[in-house]
């Protein structure tokens, strides 16, 4: 009976503590709703001063990744578009090299083409002068052989008066020594 009763005593001992377990006092039911108003206002203070500016921050961090996002999306679109351009310019450049080229060997021909008349025209004026200078030298010589006939007469006509001959023979002799000799004479 010993054991019987020592059972018995257990039973009533985890009976009373069971039933104190759930046994709702005024005590525990005051500690109870004082405990969730305490955390009720604990959560709204946290909500208004932690969570509220933590939510703004991280909806703006959030806005700024998507931003970041979209302007990383445009720049490598207009990448690609320009990748694309430069590989179009690139396969026109031998196109482009060749008309560049194409266009320096025309106004280099061109500036040679008007270089040539340049010289052309320059060098006929120098022969122009040439002949020019050529011709008032030949009159020039003319001038003086004439000069020289003249003082050659002059002197010829001296010793023929000289030798008396009358003035008026001297006078045709001189005509005669001049016609004879003529224009043709003096220009040449």
């Amino acid at each position: 009976m010993n054991a019987l009763s020592g059972m018995n005593s257990i039973l009533l001992t985890a009976e009373n503590d069971w039933t104190r377990l759930f046994d709702l006092d005024f005590q525990l039911l005051h500690d109870s709703v004082l405990t969730l108003i305490a955390v009720f206002v604990l959560f709204l203070v946290a909500s208004i001063f932690f969570f509220k500016p933590a939510r703004d921050f991280l909806e703006k961090r959030k806005k700024g990744i998507a931003d970041n996002i979209e302007a990383a999306r445009t720049d490598k679109e207009e990448a690609a578009r320009l990748k694309e351009e430069y590989e179009e310019k690139l396969k026109n450049v031998d196109s482009e090299v060749e008309a560049i080229l194409a266009d320096a060997r025309k106004k280099a021909r061109m500036n040679e083409e008007r270089i040539v008349q340049d010289a052309m025209a320059e060098a006929g004026r120098i022969v122009d002068n040439a002949n020019r200078e050529a011709e008032l030298s030949k009159q020039k010589v003319a001038n003086e052989v004439k000069e020289e006939i003249v003082s050659v007469a002059g002197a010829m006509a001296g010793k023929l008066v000289a030798a008396s001959l009358d003035e008026e023979t001297q006078n045709k002799l001189l005509d005669d020594t001049l016609k004879e000799m003529g224009d043709d004479t003096w220009l040449s």
